[in-house]
């Protein structure tokens, strides 16, 4: 191991002033930019760090009941800020509010059914996170565990989801309760009435005060909380949404009547039905003997009795010719102001309330008793830390589902991201599904560069694509050059350190215009020990171009003998094959020297891409790294920056992200 390197330059703008690194291609060495002439400032780096973002963690989930798929997503209890939005609130006011909401499901990572009981996979992540959310869906009936990372592994023993059964009544016996929860940061999550524990399930296209399930066709509605008030339908089953019309009015109460298939909805003291289908409204009504017209929600009960509760509490509601009249229930005089309630099939009637951290309340339809069974007040730990602006119930009903696999490769369609094709059922995402991960270059190597790190940049997502036994089959590499900040014609390529060239069946979609790239037959770079693929040969033809580079495999492998994503990347210098630059402490492949003889000083002797002042000549980044303008220096560009590398990588894991106070966009480019 090379001894601690104490002269890392602390870059800054005097760069700009000094030299370009945007060189002609007859750049002669000895004009490389000198650190010692950039600034006399120095840093202390570790021995040892790699300046990497990443972390690979191994997940083994063991669970042996059929047909259960899991998913698993990287795991912060932050929420994130999604921006300023103008609504009328449950209390009737026009507002402008910040909404935040959880980023959990944005962070998805992969799912898979347990093959003869377990499933195991090895994932690449961000190193600041420290836990990870698994979720199990067996049927329809959804439980959420977060596991802690410890010596980069997760182990994990699944059981059966609970839920509550009805109890009293052999007819509905089979049936298990969930409730679907709904608020304004557009968050759809689950409750289980048994011990209250919460779900994530979807993220909805709009925030909402009110949702209400049609049970038979296992579908959720929901009406949007501001202007155009869409009417959103989600599938459970298939977990998507659509926008079936605009109703140009909100409110915050909705139920569902199964007996007439209509939307039953709510707002101030008027009472309208609405055919669910093509969101026409059809009946008006007035409701007479509100003390308070505020907020609030509507339930059937299995009798097909209509109640209504809003912020002066509940009442059940009597058609009396063409209005409602109502009775109120309850005390007038309750600590809470109730935004939404369900019976579930035990015909107890659930209530949330106006909360920033909602309470769950059980509330007696006769009397008007009540008590806290969730949430903060309840005083058993299960602070939800959010609003329940509505919730619903959906039941699970114990007869045999209709299991339908139609490509036969023993995974249910409801599970198979690939329903037609036996080859194929799961993908593994690197960094996600919705994210992006960054690797940028300095290509002077091995003299000083001005590190601003755009000689070459590229955004990527990887996707491993698996079979029904949870092994790749294919790898799907996406990726699009975002900064071209050097003069010389650069090539691009990634080597699978454990992986041989005869395990490729085919490599497609490499962009080659130059002739000092052989390749075998399977589209694997020629001379290699171990596969290499070459993506480019001309990092300028690239430019701003989304590409995907697919890889075969000729037999299927684990994601841990695959590797993980970005792999081994290099940047191959100005046409020179054998200049290769890499990662820190990365490895040549067969190709590539490791070593070169230059005019001036060889600012990495012991070839390991790190300078004798700290510095390196590529990183790799597991986000959507913004790259600092031409001649900005990533420090400047970058407050935490030295920070973090004096740390070893301890101090800002998330230097790189746009929390406030972390860059400095002026000095950013892209």
């Amino acid at each position: 191991m090379k001894a601690p390197k104490f002269n890392f330059i602390l870059l800054n703008v005097l760069v700009i002033f000094i030299y370009s690194c945007s060189v002609n291609p007859d750049f002669s060495e000895n004009e490389a930019i000198d650190e010692e002439e950039v600034s006399s400032n120095t840093l202390s780096i570790p021995a040892g760090f790699d300046f990497s973002t990443d972390q690979q963690v191994k997940v083994v989930i063991n669970d042996a009941t059929p047909n259960v798929k899991y998913d698993v997503y990287a795991y912060s209890s932050d929420r994130y800020f999604v921006g300023m939005e103008t609504y009328e609130n449950e209390e009737g006011l026009m507002v402008t509010d910040s909404i935040f909401k959880s980023d959990v499901l944005n962070q998805f990572i992969f799912s898979g059914v347990p093959y003869n009981g377990v499933i195991s996979q090895t994932i690449n992540l961000p190193k600041y996170y420290t836990q990870l959310y698994l979720r199990r869906k067996e049927n329809l009936k959804y439980s959420s565990v977060i596991q802690n990372i410890t010596n980069k592994q997760v182990s994990y023993t699944g059981k059966s989801a609970t839920g509550k059964s009805v109890t009293g009544k052999s007819s509905a016996s089979n049936v298990t309760d969930y409730l679907y929860c709904v608020n304004g940061s557009a968050e759809l999550f689950q409750v289980d009435p048994l011990n209250g524990n919460f779900t994530y399930l979807s993220n909805m296209p709009m925030g909402s005060f009110t949702c209400a399930i049609d049970q038979p066709n296992k579908v959720l509605y929901s009406i949007g909380k501001s202007s155009p008030y869409p009417l959103m339908k989600y599938h459970i089953e298939t977990d998507a949404w659509e926008t079936v019309k605009n109703l140009g009015k909100g409110g915050p109460r909705l139920e569902y009547n199964y007996r007439d298939g209509l939307l039953y909805f709510s707002d101030a003291n008027i009472l309208y039905t609405i055919d669910p289908t093509n969101g026409t409204f059809i009946n008006t009504w007035t409701i007479n003997g509100l003390h308070n017209n505020i907020g609030g929600d509507l339930a059937f009960d299995n009798e097909g009795e209509l109640y209504m509760c809003t912020f002066s509490g509940l009442y059940k509601l009597e058609l009396n010719g063409d209005e409602y009249s109502s009775t109120r229930i309850s005390a007038d005089n309750l600590p809470f102001s109730p935004t939404s309630m369900t019976f579930d099939s035990n015909q107890e009637l659930w209530l949330s309330e106006n909360s920033s951290s909602s309470n769950l309340i059980i509330m007696d339809t006769q009397t008007g008793g009540w008590k806290y069974n969730y949430g903060k007040s309840a005083g058993n730990n299960t602070n939800y830390g959010r609003t329940i602006n509505d919730l619903t119930t959906f039941r699970v009903y114990a007869t045999n589902p209709v299991e339908v696999d139609t490509d036969g490769d023993g995974i249910l369609d409801s599970d198979d991201s690939f329903p037609n094709d036996a080859d194929k059922a799961f993908e593994v995402f690197t960094p996600s599904k919705y994210g992006l991960g960054t690797l940028a270059f300095e290509d002077l190597w091995p003299s000083t560069g001005d590190y601003d790190f755009n000689d070459m940049a590229l955004n990527y997502q990887a996707i491993a694509v698996l079979n029904s036994q949870n092994l790749a089959v294919q790898l799907d590499f996406t990726f699009t050059v975002k900064a071209n900040g050097a003069g010389y014609t650069n090539g691009f390529g990634i080597e699978f350190e454990n992986l041989s060239p005869s395990q490729i069946a085919s490599v497609t979609g490499p962009v080659l215009q130059h002739d000092y790239v052989s390749l075998n037959a399977n589209g694997t770079e020629a001379g290699q020990e171990n596969a290499v693929v070459i993506l480019f040969d001309n990092t300028e033809s690239m430019l701003s171009k989304e590409t995907t580079i697919s890889i075969k495999f000729t037999e299927p492998i684990s994601t841990n003998d695959l590797g993980t994503a970005p792999f081994n990347p290099f940047l191959i210098v100005n046409k020179i094959r054998e200049k290769e630059v890499h990662l820190p402490n990365g490895h040549t492949t067969s190709l590539g020297k490791k070593s070169f003889e230059i005019e001036g000083v060889n600012k990495d002797a012991d070839g390991d891409y790190i300078s004798s002042s700290g510095f390196p000549w590529a990183i790799s980044i597991i986000h959507d790294f913004k790259v600092p303008k031409e001649k900005i220096a990533i420090n400047s560009a970058y407050n935490f920056f030295n920070d973090w590398a004096t740390s070893g990588g301890i101090n800002y894991q998330d230097w790189y992200k746009d929390n406030p106070g972390n860059r400095n966009e002026n000095l950013i480019d892209n």
